[in-house]
C-alpha cells in the first residue's frame, strides 16, 4: 500500500497494545504490522516485517527495550524507533536515546499527539516533547548526583563539538534540542523547510550523531 506507514508495537501489556492499535488504527495512512510482547520478539518481527516504526517499550522480560534498540540499530538507522516510557519511573530512557532512538512518547499522550509522532518520526524527524526534554535529560543522566569532574568532562566534550559548528548551523542544533519539528525551525528561523533539512543533515554528520535526538542530547549536555 503506498504511502501507508507500517508500524510494529513492542510493549509488554496487552492492553497498552490493544490501545495503541485502536489509535493507531484511526490512521487511515498508518498500519499495525504486528505486535510484540517482548523485545527479543520485537527485534525478530522488525527484521522480518521490515516496518517503518517501531514503538517500543523499556522494561520488558527477556529482553528489555534498550538491547533491543541496540540490536535494530545494529542493522543500520532505519526503522525509527520510538521508546514508550511513563517517565517518572523509566530512568534508562537516555541510554534508549543514546543507542539510536529517534525520540520518546509518554504513556499518557493524547491520541492525536501519538499519529502525529508517528508521521514524524517516519519523515525522518525525532519526537521530542519540548516542555520536558530539559527535565528528561537532566533526571536520566542523573546530573544532581554526578560527581562534577565526570560532569564536567561531559560538558566540555559537547560544547566542543558545537563549536565546530557555524553560527547558523548552531543555531539549528539549538531549535532541535527544543524538539521543533521542521517546520516550526523553519519558521522560527526564517529559512525553508529544505534548508533546515540540508543544515539538520550537516549536523548529523559533523557531529556523528546518528539522529536529531542525540543532536538534542549533545545540545542540553554542552549547558551543564
Amino acid at each position: 500500500m503506498a504511502g501507508v506507514i507500517r508500524v510494529l508495537v513492542v510493549d509488554d501489556d496487552p492492553l497498552v497494545r490493544v490501545g495503541l492499535g485502536l489509535v493507531l488504527g484511526a490512521g487511515p495512512d498508518l498500519q499495525i504490522v504486528g505486535e510484540a510482547g517482548d523485545g527479543a520478539e520485537g527485534v525478530e518481527l522488525t527484521r522480518r516485517l521490515r516496518p517503518d516504526v517501531v514503538l517500543m517499550d523499556i522494561r520488558m522480560p527477556r529482553m528489555d527495550g534498550l538491547a533491543a534498540t541496540r540490536e535494530i540499530r545494529r542493522d543500520g538507522p532505519e526503522p525509527a524507533v520510538i521508546v514508550l516510557t511513563t517517565f517518572d519511573t523509566d530512568e534508562h530512557l537516555l541510554g534508549a536515546l543514546r543507542l539510536g532512538a529517534n525520540g520518546f512518547l509518554l504513556k499518557d499522550i493524547a491520541p492525536e499527539a501519538i499519529l502525529d509522532a508517528v508521521r514524524r518520526a517516519a519523515a525522518g524527524e525525532s519526537i521530542l516533547a519540548p516542555a520536558v526534554v530539559p527535565r528528561l535529560i537532566g533526571y536520566a543522566v542523573g546530573r544532581e548526583e554526578d560527581p562534577a569532574p565526570r560532569g564536567s568532562e561531559t560538558a566540555e566534550r559537547a560544547r566542543a563539538a558545537l563549536e565546530r559548528l557555524s553560527e547558523r548551523e548552531r543555531a539549528v542544533a539549538e531549535a532541535v534540542a527544543t524538539g521543533g519539528s521542521n517546520a516550526e525551525i523553519s519558521a522560527e528561523l526564517h529559512m525553508s523547510v529544505a534548508t533546515v533539512k540540508a543544515y539538520v543533515s550537516r549536523l548529523l554528520e559533523k557531529l556523528g550523531c546518528a539522529n536529531r535526538v542525540q543532536v538534542a542530547i549533545l545540545v542540553h549536555e554542552a549547558r551543564w
